[in-house]
């Protein structure tokens, strides 16, 4: 497939700020201030309790932190505690600080590695350690706030036009609709299983065999709500494994998607048992230099949604992925 875009050690291309920095955008405001005075029936309770009655939008919990972050006063003097009693007519003024959550689909000058662009879609390069999507723990600093930077258009697309993701600590290539024709078209062509993606991991063991096909269904795991498993009720999901070099304890792996379940690889090479290493959550550990999953997107290949014609990309591993895969013994090195 051709023509094939290849990725070694490409410029980060930096986001347009001027897009964060907007006056006409909404999350340039400046908080909400809300006065009000204790009422006769809130005599008597709890600081937290008497916000919620008076901005029942927010929730307690955030409520809290309004109060821990010093953005509540009452009578005129910083509230510290959110147990405290309040009194009747006491005033109260709190600074509606919006949620992280609330914030989060926002544009941020967030690096880019940008391999392919024209006006229907773009590749990235995505480094391990970078979030694809805000979630909890990661409202900020995302693939997607870079991209609401990147271009307008974005902001009128569910999730910015990202059409599939990589984990936290995965890196290499992803594709990214600019459009809404493009994103639809995109979504069908993985659902269609039209999209060619294939990673390099390094994993614990040596498999039997050189080749290996897992078909396995994936949910999430009964035991614990952070994990995924391969279960009977799970969705359907197949992995195909190459091994392309093995020796000592460990070996080098080409893995081929053929679905794109939460966590397929890590999960379905750890029920073979061969976790990736650096997987502590799949029982992986630490090894070869190795601090995260080694997994790394190393080829996307596909029919472009609107042209038609073929598209392939190769990104090279990372430093430390490159690193840990040297280190691999290798008497009967498997090229592929």
């Amino acid at each position: 497939m051709s023509p094939d875009y290849r990725v070694q050690g490409s410029d980060d291309s930096l986001v347009d700020a001027e897009v964060a920095a907007d006056p006409d955008s909404p999350f340039a405001d400046e908080p909400e201030r809300r006065e009000s005075a204790v009422g006769d029936t809130m005599h008597g309770v709890r600081l937290d309790r008497a916000l919620v009655a008076f901005v029942p939008e927010f929730s307690r919990s955030h409520l809290q932190t309004l109060i821990d972050a010093g953005h509540v006063t009452v009578e005129g003097r910083v509230a510290t505690s959110a147990s405290r009693k309040v009194l009747a007519g006491q005033r109260i003024v709190v600074e509606l600080v919006p949620t992280a959550e609330s914030q989060a689909f926002r544009p941020e000058s967030v690096p880019l590695s940008i391999v392919f662009e024209d006006e229907h879609l773009l590749v990235l390069d995505k480094a391990a350690g970078v979030v694809v999507h805000p979630a909890a723990g990661n409202w900020s600093g995302t693939i997607l706030n870079g991209l609401l930077a990147h271009h307008r258009v974005a902001a009128t697309l569910a999730r910015a036009g990202i059409v599939h993701r990589l984990d936290k600590d995965t890196s290499g290539l992803m594709v990214v609709g600019k459009t809404l024709q493009a994103v639809t078209a995109l979504v069908r062509e993985i659902a269609a299983r039209h999209v060619h993606r294939e990673y390099l991991a390094i994993a614990h063991g040596i498999p039997r065999s050189d080749c290996m096909r897992i078909d396995a269904p994936i949910g999430r795991d009964p035991k614990s709500r952070v994990r995924m498993a391969v279960v009977a009720s799970g969705k359907p999901a197949r992995t195909d494994v190459d091994v392309v070099k093995s020796g000592g304890t460990y070996s080098g792996l080409r893995c081929t998607l053929h679905t794109g379940r939460t966590h397929q690889i890590r999960v379905h090479l750890a029920s073979k048992g061969h976790p990736l290493v650096g997987d502590t959550v799949y029982g992986g550990s630490s090894a070869l230099g190795m601090q995260r999953q080694a997994l790394h997107a190393a080829k996307l290949a596909f029919q472009h949604p609107l042209l038609d014609t073929p598209l392939s990309f190769a990104a090279e591993p990372p430093a430390d992925f490159a690193a840990a895969w040297q280190q691999i013994d290798n008497p009967t090195d498997r090229n592929a």
